[in-house]
């Protein structure tokens, strides 16, 4: 993987990132509740010894005050001071605890001694620090004088008064909001690498392209408007509708372009459409793509070859009943079952049919053979074939014809999936004449680096006129499954179909 792809996936889950780091600061702030709050309070002592009217006595009176400092900072952490502390406020706790509520310090060079006290509550700090003094006070006395109060040459008293404190020292709400934060951030980050590292799912074209080998032909953009009931794409908008649709018609102008110089020599004339598993739009990429070729005056044939889970003539508008496999058994002539389309003059379709108990076979029949061959010489065929992972049928058909258009999700199929199908492809000895990328984003971390926006300037506002309707030379209601192939040697050279289609595409 490579920078762009980390900073993609740090884009793609970038909401998640947004979660764990508003969770952290919210277990923070959670954090911060369950504590017991602990408020500080602080005072001041200072040491002093005895003053006397000689200055001389007086300086060295100073000096033993000074010298006394370091040894009153040891006795401070007695237990013999807390007892007194814990006599003169009444306090219920031991000696132990109490010390440790307790910092007495020294500033460098004086006699002041600091005195920090910590308690639950604000009162009760105050009175700590201010009751520590007094019973450092008198343990000194015990030690230093006779036992009495200020007996001792040297003692400490009450310097600046503790004051009642406002907000707790612990626990610092802005600090555990801040480090919450941070480690939910952290936590999003490594959640947003690891599914990175670890998505299996397509999600660009050059990915696709290095792993399998196989070229991306189209990607095609999602449209909000297309439904299980509305599944075809107006080729007319050029530009005046909504963005997403004219997106959607670029693209299949791109995939039929793709198609049309894949190979210059030797075009592919049958075309399988299919995927690695069902709903991944296979049908509606064949039938739109079938429009888009009859659209440029290209004569198309459009087969619904899933004989299971027929689509095309519901996607098409146009009513099932006899089809494909009435053909191939024999039980209707192919001209008696071809159908015309409102959407385009130059699309004929040929439906499912009757579903066969056997559609592999079928499929697979010298007479399907046959069939595609006669097509192929008078049209571009395009077939709708069922997915290739649950079952065959998919590519026994691509043995048949040119190749295949492989059609993926993108953002859902896998490359496990995609590195199957193809593998069945190769098994069944058919080509793939490329992979389509269905439902590509047109906004986001996936979408196209190719913005439909820019070509919509540069596109004409008036619609594209369609080639007009091939011309069905008489006799073709008597065709038989290969009826085709028979009245192309009965007809005359200049009107046999395959002349009108040529002549019919020099006009397109």
């Amino acid at each position: 993987m490579e920078l762009r792809d980390y900073l993609r996936g740090l884009r793609r889950h970038w909401i998640a990132i947004l979660l764990m780091t508003l969770l952290g600061i919210g277990a923070g702030y959670g954090w911060t509740l369950l504590q017991t709050p602990v408020y500080t309070a602080g005072a001041s002592g200072y040491v002093v010894s005895k003053q006397t009217a000689d200055v001389g006595t007086s300086s060295l009176g100073d000096s033993l005050a000074r010298s006394r400092v370091q040894s009153y900072l040891d006795i401070a952490g007695w237990r013999s001071v807390a007892e007194n502390a814990i006599e003169d406020l009444e306090l219920d706790t031991t000696p132990e605890a109490l010390v440790q509520r307790v910092t007495v310090t020294n500033t460098p060079d004086t006699v002041i001694m600091k005195i920090s006290a910590e308690a639950d509550k604000p009162e009760s700090a105050r009175d700590l620090a201010s009751a520590w003094i007094r019973a450092m006070k008198v343990e000194i006395d015990k030690i230093e004088g006779d036992g009495t109060l200020g007996s001792a040459p040297v003692t400490v008293i009450p310097g600046d008064s503790a004051s009642l404190p406002t907000t707790p020292s612990f626990p610092d709400v802005q600090t555990a909001v801040i480090v919450g934060g941070i480690l939910g951030l952290g936590f999003g980050i490594a959640f947003a690498m690891i599914r990175t590292v670890s998505d299996r799912r397509i999600r660009t074209a050059e990915d696709v392209e290095q792993k399998t080998g196989v070229a991306v032909v189209g990607t095609i953009p999602i449209v909000p408007g297309l439904n299980a009931d509305n599944r075809l794409v107006d080729l007319s908008d050029n530009g005046g509708g909504k963005t997403s649709k004219f997106a959607v018609a670029e693209a299949l102008r791109a995939l039929r372009t793709n198609l049309q110089f894949m190979d210059v020599d030797h075009p592919p004339r049958t075309i399988v459409v299919t995927s690695p598993l069902p709903g991944d739009g296979k049908s509606t990429v064949a039938c739109n793509l079938a429009l888009t070729l009859a659209a440029a005056g290209t004569t198309v044939v459009l087969v619904d070859g899933d004989l299971r889970r027929s689509m095309v003539a519901k996607t098409m508008g146009l009513p099932g009943g006899a089809g494909l496999s009435d053909v191939l058994a024999g039980r209707a002539a192919l001209a008696e079952v071809l159908q015309r389309t409102p959407k385009s003059n130059n699309l004929l379709v040929l439906a499912a049919g009757s579903p066969p108990p056997n559609p592999s076979e079928v499929l697979g029949s010298e007479r399907m053979h046959v069939l595609l061959g006669d097509l192929t010489k008078h049209a571009t065929v395009i077939i709708d074939a069922p997915p290739l992972l649950p079952v065959t049928d998919g590519a026994v058909l691509t043995h048949q014809a040119d190749g295949a258009l492989v059609v993926v999700t993108l953002g859902k199929t896998t490359d496990d999936l995609l590195d199957k199908a193809l593998a069945t492809l190769r098994k069944a000895r058919g080509r793939a004449l490329g992979i389509v990328l269905n439902k590509a984003p047109l906004r986001g971390v996936d979408a196209s680096p190719y913005s439909y926006d820019y070509r919509r300037e540069y596109t004409a506002k008036e619609p594209v006129a369609e080639a007009p309707a091939p011309v069905v030379p008489a006799g073709l209601d008597n065709a038989s499954a290969g009826g085709l192939d028979e009245l192309a040697g009965e007809e005359d050279a200049a009107a046999t179909p395959v002349g009108v289609q040529r002549r019919q595409g020099r006009r397109g």
